[in-house]
Formats: C-alpha cells, sequence, structure tokens
C-alpha cells in the first residue's frame, strides 16, 4: 500500500505536528511507502518521507501570531500526488493542504481516511468567544469529513461528537495514542535546568505544556493559581507555575500571575522539553477541548504524575488515582483543593509518577503506527485485517 498523508501542521510546535512528524520516522523504520506532504514557511524534517509545497500565500494566524494561514500551492501538491500515485489518501486536518489532499482523493475514486485530531468547532467557539463561530465551523466538518471512508478519532469520547456530526460508528475507529518513549523519560531530570529560569530547586514545579489560549481552559488555571500558592505556603511548601508554550493568552496570563510565582519559558522542545518535563514535580492540564492531549502522556512517561479535567480525551490516557487526578473541569474549587493536596503531599506524587512511568510504556509510537497502518489497510482492502478494525462497506 502506498498512503499519502496531508496536513497543515508539520513544521509548528504542537502535539499534533509532533505526533505526525514521529508517524513519518515510523514509516521508514518500518519500510512503509508513505508520503507526507504539507505548505509551511516553517522547518519541516529532512527526511524524503516529507514533502513541502512552498505556500502561495502566507500570513501569520489572526488572535494567534504563534501560526501561520496558509493557502497553498495546489497545482505544486497534485503535481506531487500524482506523482507518488497513492493507494489511500489520509487527510490529517481540515484546512488548506487538507482540502486539496481530499478533493485529489475524491476526484480519483482513491480512498480517503483521516483523524479528528482537534475539535475545531469548540476551539474556534471558545478561541472568539461566540457560539456562532463553533455552529459555522460544525457545519464546515459535516461537509468535509463527508466522503471519508474512516474517520480515526483519537479518544472514545470524541466518536460521539463525530456522531454529533452526523457520522456513523462503522465510518470510525480510534487511533491509539502513541510516543516516543525514547524521547520522554525520567533519565532527563536535571534539577540544574531550574537556575536558568531563577527558580529554587527544592520548590515544588507544577508544569503546563501547550498553546496559552482560553480553550486550554488557562482561565480556570490562571483563577485557581494564587489560591493554590497561598495555601501550600501555609503549609511550609514553596510552589512554582511553569507555563512552556505560547498563544493568544499569554500576555494577559502574564500579567495576571505577576508575583505569583509562574514562570514563562516560551516554546520547548527535543531535549529541552524532555528535561522539562521529568525535571518538573507535576503537570497540570485543564484543557475541556482536546481530542488527546499528547503533553499528558508524554508527562506520565516523564515519572510525573498527572492532573487533567473529565471532558475531552485526555482522562483516557490517565488511570484516575494511580497516575494522576481525573477532575471537574468547571468546578475551581476542586483543582485548588486537589493541586494544592498533591503540591504538599510529596510521597503520593512520587508513587504516581512511578505508575505513570510504567502506565505509559503501553503507549509506544511503533504499536500507534502499526495500529493506524492496519486501519488504512482494512479500509483499502474492505475487510477486516485485525480484530478491532473496523468493517468499511
Amino acid at each position: 500500500m502506498r498512503l499519502m498523508l496531508f496536513t497543515d501542521t508539520l513544521g509548528d510546535v504542537n502535539g499534533v505536528s509532533r505526533f505526525i512528524r514521529n508517524m513519518g520516522h515510523e514509516s521508514i523504520a518500518a519500510g512503509r511507502e508513505m508520503l507526507i506532504a504539507t505548505s509551511t514557511r516553517f522547518e519541516i524534517p529532512p527526511e524524503d518521507c516529507f514533502y513541502n509545497c512552498k505556500p502561495k500565500f502566507a500570513m501569520k494566524m489572526p488572535k494567534y501570531a504563534e501560526l501561520d494561514f496558509v493557502i497553498p500551492n495546489k497545482a505544486d501538491l497534485v503535481r506531487r500526488a500524482e506523482e507518488f500515485a497513492p493507494d489511500v489518501v489520509h487527510v490529517s486536518t481540515p484546512g488548506g493542504v487538507g482540502k486539496v489532499g481530499r478533493d485529489f482523493a475524491k476526484r480519483r475514486g482513491i480512498p480517503i481516511a483521516g483523524v479528528y485530531h482537534t475539535d475545531f468547532p469548540a476551539y474556534l467557539e471558545h478561541l472568539f468567544n461566540e457560539e456562532m463561530y463553533g455552529t459555522i465551523t460544525a457545519q464546515y466538518m459535516k461537509y468535509f469529513y463527508k466522503p471519508f471512508g474512516l474517520i480515526l478519532s483519537r479518544s472514545e469520547q470524541y466518536m460521539e461528537s463525530l456522531e454529533k456530526l452526523g457520522f456513523s460508528r462503522d465510518r470510525m475507529a480510534k487511533l491509539e495514542p502513541g510516543i516516543k518513549l525514547d524521547d520522554f523519560d525520567a533519565k532527563h531530570r536535571d534539577s540544574a535546568v531550574w537556575d536558568e529560569h531563577s527558580l529554587p530547586r527544592d520548590s515544588v514545579k507544577v508544569l503546563y505544556v501547550g498553546r496559552i489560549s482560553t480553550e486550554k481552559n488557562l482561565p480556570m488555571l490562571t483563577e485557581i493559581w494564587p489560591k493554590v500558592r497561598e495555601r501550600v505556603r501555609a503549609s511550609g511548601v514553596d510552589a512554582r507555575l511553569v507555563i512552556v508554550g505560547g498563544g493568544p493568552y499569554l500576555d494577559e496570563m502574564k500579567a495576571t500571575l505577576g508575583g505569583h510565582g509562574a514562570v514563562f519559558p516560551g516554546f520547548k522542545h527535543g531535549t529541552e522539553l524532555a528535561t522539562l518535563y521529568a525535571s518538573a514535580d507535576m503537570f497540570v492540564f485543564p484543557s475541556l477541548t482536546d481530542t488527546l492531549g499528547q503533553v499528558v502522556l508524554e508527562s506520565q512517561a516523564s515519572g510525573i504524575p498527572v492532573i487533567v479535567a473529565d471532558q475531552g480525551g485526555p482522562k483516557e490516557v490517565v488511570d484516575d488515582g494511580v497516575t494522576g487526578l481525573v477532575l471537574p473541569g468547571s468546578k475551581p474549587q476542586a483543582w485548588v483543593d486537589a493541586v494544592s493536596d498533591l503540591v504538599i503531599d510529596r510521597d503520593r506524587r512520587e508513587r504516581m509518577g512511578s505508575a505513570g512511568l510504567a502506565w505509559a510504556q503501553e503507549f509506544s509510537i511503533s504499536a500507534s503506527f502499526e495500529k493506524f497502518w492496519d486501519s488504512h489497510e482494512a479500509l483499502l482492502e474492505q475487510r477486516v485485517t485485525r480484530p478491532g478494525i473496523l468493517q468499511h462497506v
């Protein structure tokens, strides 16, 4: 099988981009014929399985200057697709590049698969604080995914979201999560990393990694953090909040948390990011709209406990009460209580961190890639190749 994947995110610093790059590298290791095509001004991996079509037009994304809005050169993408001659087309994102891939496959009668990586209706509704954006985007999602023979979901909950958009379960399958376990591990722990951020080594570091944007429920985290810090200080514990990433809520978050022990290192990746994960004491991810939350798995693989919301996909990769905690995303006081208790209780943090390290070993990127590949072969062959893979009729 020759598989061509179209994506609007590849050079960006985010979990989806990391996952797609990892899948490309796994395809090389497994000797599979896969081409990943994008259109971006950012740097992409140099391997031959990646193709970057020079954008026809590009500008900073409104309300999110760290991302680009791109109009790809359709003719160039189609030419490369015709050269590669895929048996199956995978559309990873519903943007300009994804639209070219979708239309290319549809016109030529090639089976189309894709991943519902991001809950765009909820994302845009939160970002612009306007319900109309969510409604319009939901209508576009219905149109965009209509010709897909297979829609992969990052979590069980978002299969329900896809059903609400009008798609039947027999067109869906779960894309098993996976990370590069060699890249995220407790072995990267180095308390000296906090010196460059002027943080005391003996303080408890509470970490967040991701977009700094309202759809991640960060206003709630901003609200509770001063209360958490005050409570743990009364117990003689110094706690610091480390917010890694960038986005439209960054300036407001900095202004609100000034003087409350919060630091903002900016975007980090590679070894730098792995070291921050492993050197922190716990991870918080209050997002209500994530379909998976790659960072939640990366944290557990790094040996630190996690606290996530009870809405969205992240709760499905946490063993509640063992590797971390799942809390009501709309109840700030529950977060104040739980975060404070875990900050104070070092023994519990260490037990959960050790359990998370073992738990994460079940989520290798190689296993995820094999299931990903199998599901596309099943779509091509119109039959089940392994238990758990849907049958497309």
